[in-house]
C-alpha cells in the first residue's frame, strides 16, 4: 500500500505544479491571489471534515502557535504562485523544492553536523550547485535562443531577475516554515496543527475574496478558475497521500525519495503538455537538483 500511496502523493503534488501553472500564468494581475482563494477553500472544506467528523481539535491558542508557521508557508506558496507568470513550471518547481537543502544547512549553522553524512553534505551541495546553476543559465542564454526554444510552448518569458529571485523566495520561506515547524511541534498534536493551517489559509482566502472580488471587482471566470481549483485539489490529496505513506515505518526509507522526487514529474508535465523546451543546460542543472533532492529525502527517512 505505501508504494500506491507515494506514487499517488508524487502524482498530485506534480499535477498541482502543473495546474497552478496553468492558472496562474497570462496577464491577469490577480492570478495569484485567485489562487490563493481556491486552495484555502480546499483546504478550509478538509480542515471542517477533520474538526466535525474527524474528532480533530483546533483552539484558538493552537491557532497562535501555528500561526507564525502557517505566515511562512502561505507567503512562500503565494510568491511561488506570483514566479509563475514569469518562468518556466520546469525551471520553477526544482528550485522551489530545494527548500529541504536549506533545512539541513540551517540545521547545520544551528546544531552542528550532528549525525549528519557525507551523502546528505554532498546532496546539498547538489541542489546548490543545480540552484545556483539555473540562475546562471537564465541570466546568460541568449534573447534569440530563448525566443526560438519557446515557440513551441506559444508562451514568451522575458529574461527578468525575478524569474529566478521568486522561486529562491518560495524556497527560502518554505525552509524557514519547515524549520519553525521541526520547532512547534515539538509542543503540538500533528493534526491540530494541521488543521490550524488550512483555517489559517482559508482566513487568507477570505481576506482575498473580498479584496480581489468585492474591492477591485474582479469576476470570477469559471474556464480561468476551474484549473486553480484542481490544483488545489491535487495539493491537499497529495498532502492526505503523504501523511500515510511516510507513516508506514517499515517502508518509509522507500517512500521518502519516490515522493521527494515529485519535481521531477513536473519537469515532464511541462515539457509534455505546456510544451516547455529547456537547453541542455537547463538540464544538467536541474539534473543536480533533482538528484540531490532524492538522496535528502532516502537519507531524510
Amino acid at each position: 500500500m505505501w508504494f500506491w500511496l507515494s506514487l499517488t502523493a508524487l502524482l498530485c503534488w506534480s499535477g498541482s505544479d502543473l495546474f497552478s501553472k496553468i492558472g496562474c500564468r497570462g496577464q491577469d494581475k490577480y492570478a495569484h491571489l485567485k489562487m490563493v482563494m481556491a486552495v484555502g477553500t480546499v483546504m478550509g472544506l478538509h480542515a471542517a471534515y477533520e474538526i466535525f467528523l474527524g474528532g480533530t481539535e483546533v483552539t484558538l491558542s493552537v491557532l497562535v502557535t501555528y500561526l507564525p508557521v502557517s505566515a511562512l508557508y502561505i507567503l512562500s506558496m503565494t510568491i511561488g504562485y506570483v514566479g509563475l507568470r514569469y518562468i518556466e513550471l520546469s525551471i520553477s518547481s526544482p528550485i522551489c523544492n530545494s527548500s529541504g537543502a536549506l533545512v539541513a544547512v540551517l540545521i547545520l549553522i544551528t546544531g552542528g553536523l550532528g549525525d549528519v553524512n557525507r551523502w546528505q553534505l554532498f546532496a546539498v551541495a547538489l541542489v546548490c550547485v543545480g540552484v545556483v546553476g539555473l540562475g546562471v543559465v537564465e541570466a546568460r542564454e541568449d534573447d534569440e535562443l530563448r525566443a526560438l526554444r519557446q515557440q513551441a510552448s506559444n508562451y514568451k518569458y522575458a529574461k527578468s531577475a525575478l524569474a529566478i529571485v521568486l522561486p529562491v523566495l518560495y524556497c527560502l520561506l518554505d525552509a524557514l516554515g519547515t524549520f519553525a515547524d521541526s520547532l512547534v511541534l515539538r509542543r503540538l498534536d500533528e493534526d491540530s496543527a494541521n488543521a490550524a493551517y488550512e483555517l489559517t489559509f482559508l482566513l487568507c482566502a477570505v481576506v482575498c475574496f473580498i479584496y480581489v472580488v468585492l474591492v477591485k471587482k474582479q469576476p470570477l471566470l469559471p474556464r480561468q478558475e476551474a484549473p486553480k481549483y484542481v490544483g488545489a485539489l491535487c495539493e491537499t490529496a497529495g498532502q492526505f497521500a503523504y501523511i500515510y505513506a511516510i507513516g508506514d515505518e517499515e517502508h518509509v526509507m522507500l517512500a521518502a525519495p519516490i515522493i521527494s522526487a515529485y519535481c521531477a514529474a513536473s519537469v515532464l508535465w511541462g515539457r509534455i503538455f505546456l510544451k516547455e523546451k529547456l537547453s541542455a543546460k537547463h538540464y544538467a542543472a536541474i539534473a543536480a537538483v533533482v538528484a540531490g533532492i532524492v538522496i535528502l529525502g532516502v537519507f531524510d527517512a
